[in-house]
């Protein structure tokens, strides 16, 4: 049962779960297998987020419940310790910020991920982060506790630095200048760091200029890696994310009718080009490859997300 407390315009939903690590779905075109979510609902509100469809089976709105109406996991910590400590477990890597983000806004509040961080380092897990938050700094010191006792990478998502678009695409998130420069950070403290050029859209930010200013800034900040993703509408968001396309950018609205039609992904020509061009731009600012693979190749026609540029 939700227990209720309001933050401005934000309703925070106080839960509790059963257990907190996840197993991914064999099927899944994802490189890991465990996660840890201690959040559901995202106040960055990125209208692209394929996360807006498991609002759905808390019979929450794709739209604007999904950055309104935030599910916390009060207990996520102490369960997650709890199976950290099982014999049972394997230790193998888990992966955090792979559905909503546990850097949002309320986690200034509740402090879970850090709690979550402080967890790994203490079992010494192999954890990996993928956030657009510049709070992650805040953990600083707990990251660098866990990278000496396992594995461990930060990883930002920056899908274009032109603020006019990140203000209208994903309006909860900070610059992506800000973000690159908080991974600099880690970076420079010796943590593996990458950026995800993701979700890319086209017609808005696949050109050379855009993936360009990207890459150059992620060089000159120190970032170890980047990979590139370009934007899947799956069945879930289509709902809210066709309409709101055709609202802000009607333009566009034919364009990616004809890219995407009924398909959660764009189709694999497209995929090639902008992995090529993406290759031959992180090659000249001297990054490397993420080792992330956002999918496997279709074994024909369009179905599938191509591992791109890693």
């Amino acid at each position: 049962m939700f227990y209720t407390a309001c933050m401005a315009s934000v309703s925070l939903l106080e839960d509790t779960c059963k257990t907190a690590l996840n197993k991914v779905p064999d099927a899944a075109r994802v490189p890991f297998r465990w996660t840890v979510n201690p959040y559901r609902g995202c106040t960055h509100a990125c209208h692209y987020c394929f996360a807006r469809a498991f609002h759905r089976y808390l019979d929450l709105g794709v739209g604007e419940d999904f950055s309104s109406k935030i599910v916390v996991k009060t207990n996520v910590v102490e369960v997650l310790r709890r199976e950290l400590a099982s014999p049972r477990w394997g230790g193998e890597p888990v992966a955090l910020g792979t559905a909503t983000d546990p850097y949002q806004h309320c986690e200034g509040r509740y402090r879970l991920t850090r709690g979550v961080v402080e967890a790994f380092a203490d079992f010494g897990n192999p954890m990996s982060m993928l956030t657009k938050s510049t709070m992650v700094v805040r953990d600083l010191d707990i990251f660098l506790r866990l990278a000496e006792a396992a594995e461990t990478s930060v990883a930002m998502s920056v899908g274009t630095l032109d603020e006019d678009v990140r203000k209208v695409v994903e309006p909860g998130t900070p610059p992506g200048r800000k973000r690159l420069e908080i991974l600099g950070r880690f970076a420079r403290a010796g943590i593996r760091t990458f950026v995800l050029v993701a979700p890319v859209l086209p017609g808005l930010t696949d050109d050379d200029a855009h993936l360009d200013e990207v890459l150059a800034a992620a060089s000159t900040a120190g970032i170890h890696g980047a990979a590139v993703i370009p934007l899947h509408v799956r069945p879930g968001i289509r709902d809210h994310f066709v309409p709101w396309l055709r609202d802000a950018y009607p333009h566009l609205a034919d364009r990616y009718e004809r890219l995407y039609g009924n398909r959660a992904y764009a189709p694999r020509a497209y995929q090639e080009e902008l992995a090529g061009r993406f290759r031959a731009l992180r090659e000249r600012h001297g990054l490397g490859g993420t080792g992330y693979r956002p999918g496997r190749p279709a074994p024909s026609g369009d179905r599938g997300q191509l591992a791109l540029a890693v």
